[in-house]
């Protein structure tokens, strides 16, 4: 099976498996064009602000269109932990209050709410892998169902829509952390409340921004509790261009309420050659191809005699397969020494495949793996 995509657009030595987009991609070539773009445009002075935010939209649409949600919907954060502390913070959190999530939720989707104080918000714990379960850990007093997609630790994908009708079910919020799925797998956002996705790993951007959903026909009236310049409406503006302070501050009405100062501009610029390569494949055939390789991986492993704690139905797991070793990290750097670029870290080995990957990076794998077990 040869890669989906055209590993010559990547910045991807030869004889090298690049299985580690749960951590990082490879850079796309075309994105140095974006760079040189975004250095023209910031240099042409008040006249560069027009292309910038033209990017912006460009951006918005082309997230939109991979979420299946309205452009309006879709603001941009710097980073996935920002857009969730703006959700936790605008609620009117009440004493006994609660929230719940996988007790292995990745820390930018809980840390907001494990330091919340005055008052402080009670942390429930279930796997998302079992509705039943999240069923039994929720209440009247549950505020917020926070999961992620695909798991960062075991790849795990739980049921999206049953963990929605959980929520709904006591009136709870649904967020949902998108970064270990977006860029390979088919997304419908709309069955979150919120939602949100780093860009720098299958999304094929960078850092310093970060996808930020807000679904208003669920949370019609959400406003996050703080402003900045960017994400105050045209009706707070009097005379002079100052806004009135006195009179109180309008937010934008869409989803760029989420970006309170000036946006990052240049990881956007990179962040629409990322879509743009991206919508030319079919997120289908992109999730089919990958998983081919997670499955025959898995197998592969069966075959050595080691566990994988990700789990073995294509439809329960994503893009990456785990392997928890006590000496994980040794092992990933023995493999990169020997050409193929895994990820460690918290006791595990994550191999990662996309597009560009192909049938033989399965088989640099199992040999690297064999050559670098101790």
């Amino acid at each position: 099976m040869t890669p989906l995509f055209n590993p010559a657009d990547f910045h991807l030595p030869a004889g090298v498996a690049h299985v580690c987009a749960a951590g990082e991609t490879p850079f796309l070539k075309r994105h140095e064009a974006a760079f040189q773009a975004y250095a023209r445009d910031k240099s042409l002075g008040h006249r560069g602000r027009a292309p910038q935010e033209a990017q912006i939209q460009r951006a918005r649409e082309g997230a939109a269109a991979l979420w299946g949600v309205p452009a309006e919907e879709i603001g941009f954060v710097s980073n996935v932990v920002e857009g969730v502390a703006m959700v936790v913070e605008s609620l009117d959190w009440q004493p006994g209050d609660n929230a719940v999530m996988d007790p292995d939720e990745y820390p930018s989707d809980v840390g907001p709410l494990a330091l919340r104080r005055n008052p402080s918000v009670e942390l429930r714990f279930a796997s998302p892998m079992d509705p039943a379960a999240m069923a039994a850990r929720v209440d009247a007093r549950t505020r917020m169902i926070v999961v992620s997609a695909v798991s960062y630790l075991n790849a795990q994908r739980p049921d999206l829509l049953a963990l929605r009708r959980v929520a709904d079910s006591v009136g709870a919020l649904l967020l949902v952390d998108y970064t270990q799925g977006a860029g390979w797998m088919p997304i419908a956002a709309s069955v979150a409340d919120f939602a949100f996705s780093a860009c720098y790993k299958w999304m094929l951007g960078t850092t310093g921004v970060a996808i930020a959903y807000w679904n208003r026909a669920r949370q019609p009236g959400w406003a996050p509790a703080s402003a900045g310049w960017f994400n105050i409406s045209g009706n707070s503006i009097i005379g002079g261009g100052r806004p009135d302070y006195a009179g109180g501050l309008v937010l934008k009405p869409d989803a760029m309420r989420f970006t309170r100062g000036n946006p990052a501009h240049a990881p956007i610029y990179v962040l629409n050659e990322a879509l743009d390569y991206l919508r030319a494949h079919e997120m289908a055939a992109v999730q089919a191809h990958v998983q081919r390789l997670t499955t025959a991986l898995l197998g592969r492993l069966d075959a050595m005699g080691l566990a994988s704690t990700t789990p073995r139905e294509p439809a329960r797991h994503g893009a990456s397969v785990c392997v928890e070793h006590a000496q994980a990290d040794a092992i990933v750097e023995a493999m990169y020494d020997r050409g193929v670029r895994a990820w460690g870290g918290r006791g595990r080995i994550r191999f990662s495949f996309h597009g560009y990957n192909g049938l033989e990076d399965v088989a640099r794998i199992e040999a690297a793996l064999r050559a670098s077990l101790p």
